[in-house]
Order: C-alpha cells, then structure tokens, then sequence
C-alpha cells in the first residue's frame, strides 16, 4: 500500500509515532521489532511480552534497542518507562494489556488458548489486534471479528504471510471486474508423516521450533492457510484436504487442471500446488465475461481464457508488519478478516496409528496433522478441530491418515476453547 509511507512519514514528522505491543519475541517476533525500530518512521514498540525474559532482551539487543525496563510487576514503573521513551519487556501478560497508551497489539505466539485469552482481554480495554496467527484466525476467526466489533476496535490477519498476500492480490484482481475462482499457495514440499524429529536440523538453522517447522512441512500450516483466506473470501474446498497438484511447471501453465464449470459450481475453491514456480508465491485463477476484457488480456499476454493466471511470486513475513499495522489503525482497512461465519475448517488426521489412551500432541507433532474440510461438512460428520486436540485422550484406535471426530476423544465441554467454539457456532449456525 503506496499511501502507508506517506502516512508513517507524516507521523514521524509530527512526533506521533503508532504505538506497537508484541506478544512473543521468537523468530517472527525479533523480525517485526527489527523492522520498526531500524527502518519504519512514524511507528514505535513500546511493550513487548515473552514468557523468558531473557529472550526478549536478546531480541531487543539485536534490534538495536539498548534502553529498554523490566518492570517486574510493578504497573507504575512499567507506565513510567514508556512515557519516558523507553520500551518495556515483561512476562507478565496482564501488566502489559494495562499499559496505556498502546494503538495495536501485535500477536505471534502460534498458540491457540493462550493467545485467544490475551486478544479477548486486548478489546476489552480497547486495543485493536493484528494477528500473526494463522490457526487461531482459522479456528475463531469469525467470533474475532465479531468480538472486535462490539468493542469497538480493529482486528485483522498481517500481511506477509500467505493468506494476506492472497488478499491483497484478491482484491485487486477484483477492483479490474474480474471473478477470482480459484485462491492457489504454492509449496516447495508436503509430507504428512515429517515429526520434530525428522525437522530439527532445519529448524536449528533457521531458529525455529521443529514443531513450527513440522506444522510447515506437513501439510498443516497450508491448511490453516487456505482456511484463512477460505473464510475470508467465502470460496470452499474441492475435497478433503483440497486437491494439491504436485508439479515443476509455472502456475501460469497449470490452468488445464481446474475445471471451470466446478469451479463456478462451488462458488470458488482454495488450493495448492506442490513444486510449482514461482515458489513460495500465491496465485489466484480468474474469470471475466466482458468481451473488452477478454480481448485486452489476451494483448496483455494472459491468454484466451476463460481461467486467467495473476500470481506474486513470494511472501515477505515481518517485513510487511508496518503496512498491516498502518492499514488497521490509520485506516480501517484490516488485510484480511473472515467474511462472515466459518467456510472451510481445518480437521485433525492422524500421522500415525494411535491407540486408545493416546494424548494428542502440540501443532507440528507427532501424533496428528491438519487438513482442510468444508465447514458444513465438518460440523455434520462430528470432525475435531485440528486447533482444539492437544492435550485430549484418545476413546479408540485411530488408524494413520483417518480424521477424528470428537466421539473419538475425551472433551471437557467446560474448557475454555470449547465454550469460545459454541459461542462462535451460535453465532453462525
């Protein structure tokens, strides 16, 4: 978005910077705080939370940020700081959603429950969110959103990641009066049965968790994706799991695979492909009736039709956290929010055979990856969220690649997941 820099410039001027809190200071998070504090005028972090504080320190330290308080849990002091200029690091999530003064919270923990309180108590006090977090938007995206709108305050997916390039790409293709049908992300690599094990050495050299890099490499992490963007767009999926072509070929010449008629029948799907190029893009099949149109494509190099191939050929993560972060507050316009209720959900399939008494394991596991299901499906057949399984025992033997449903688990009807789950659902029966 051209007019953010203009804006942030015009903030920067004025001594007036937006005030930015970050929820986790992993990978994604140093990246954020790293891109404010070296190279975003007229925006400032001024809070950040992390369970270790000593990670968080690190992460400012290799921002550049050399001032900085530890309050412990001392409100007032932790008030003082940040009037003062100086950015507070705490492990104490309640302290810093009472710091005020804060325009945007900016969550990236990957977590499901812990993340959902934190957002919940955020709107309470009037703090817009911007979500770094594809799964929980995937799971209760719509009750977000909804939630946001009694309070008051913003709430939206970033930018960087797959589904708010696809948005941004969606919208556009929209705006020239085209029919986007198919909402593609391209892989470099799916295989269901990858583990912590298998992904450590990876992980190691990239920083990250091996159950992140797992959630990747499994199929999991597209999953929450395209649900995302799925509910978002109000587009379903073809089948369980979606199709997901594998080929070395350009999105461009992988047009012949779709069928139009469906398609249009299913009111447009979201997808993947496997191997593809330009990797690791997103692409988005489109339709247009208007003879002008068809003809001026087809000058512009795009071909006969009747499917058109737009694509960006990669996804730049933290690096557009100033850009969602200006677009929520300055300008109402949230990246990506789910439409209305939920369209497609992501259920949980097993990696491997599990037996009764079995607990099921973290995102990115051992036990179980995620797939995606049309959400009126999902809900006839029973089938357990992929978000809400960890910690849950097992009824029955469960053989690999066969989804679960919730009669397979034991469920405390009294949790705090399940009782957001059926508000959203009365929400949107």
């Amino acid at each position: 978005m051209i007019i953010v820099d203009s804006q942030l410039q015009k903030r920067g001027q004025a001594g007036n910077p937006i005030r930015v809190a970050i929820i986790g200071t992993g990978t994604m998070g140093l990246g954020m705080i790293n891109q404010i504090t070296r190279y975003t005028p007229g925006m400032k972090v001024v809070a950040s939370y992390n369970r270790t504080i000593e990670k968080a320190v690190a992460t400012y330290q290799k921002a550049g940020i050399e001032e900085y308080v530890l309050p412990g849990g001392d409100l007032k002091s932790a008030m003082e700081a940040m009037n003062s200029g100086k950015p507070v690091i705490t492990n104490d999530i309640d302290l810093l959603i009472e710091l005020k003064g804060i325009d945007v919270l900016v969550e990236s923990t990957g977590t499901i429950e812990f993340a959902m309180k934190t957002i919940l108590k955020a709107f309470d006090r009037g703090i817009s969110v911007l979500s770094f977090n594809a799964e929980l938007d995937s799971t209760f995206g719509p009750l977000l959103k909804k939630m946001a709108e009694e309070k008051g305050v913003g709430y939206s997916l970033s930018d960087g990641d797959q589904p708010g390039v696809t948005m941004n790409l969606y919208r556009y293709i929209k705006g020239m009066g085209f029919d986007p049908l198919l909402c593609g992300n391209i892989k470099g690599l799916q295989d269901h049965y990858r583990n912590p094990d298998t992904q450590k050495d990876f992980a190691r050299q990239w920083g990250m968790t091996p159950e992140m890099v797992t959630s990747f490499a499994d199929g999991t992490k597209i999953s929450f994706e395209q649900s995302c963007t799925a509910n978002a767009t109000g587009m379903k999926v073809a089948k369980r799991g979606m199709l997901g072509f594998h080929s070395s070929d350009h999105v461009d010449d992988l047009i012949h695979l779709y069928d139009i008629d469906r398609l249009k029948e299913l009111g447009g799907i979201v997808d993947y492909v496997v191997g593809a190029r330009p990797s690791p893009g997103v692409f988005i099949y489109a339709t247009t009736e208007d003879p002008h149109s068809i003809k001026f494509l087809k000058y512009g190099k795009l071909g006969d039709g009747p499917l058109y191939s737009f694509y960006v050929p990669y996804h730049l993560l933290f690096f557009d956290i100033a850009s969602s972060i200006c677009r929520l507050v300055d300008f109402n316009d949230p990246v990506i929010v789910s439409r209305a209720g939920p369209v497609v959900d992501v259920v949980a399939a097993a990696k491997v055979d599990l037996q009764r008494g079995d607990i099921i394991d973290a995102l990115g596991g051992f036990k179980t990856y995620g797939i995606c299901e049309n959400h009126d499906v999902a809900v006839s057949e029973g089938l357990l969220p992929m978000a809400l399984g960890k910690g849950w025992r097992l009824k029955r033997e469960v053989a690999r690649d066969e989804v679960l449903k919730y009669d397979d688990v034991e469920i405390d009807d009294n949790s705090f997941l399940i009782r957001m789950l059926k508000k959203q659902n009365e929400l949107f029966p």
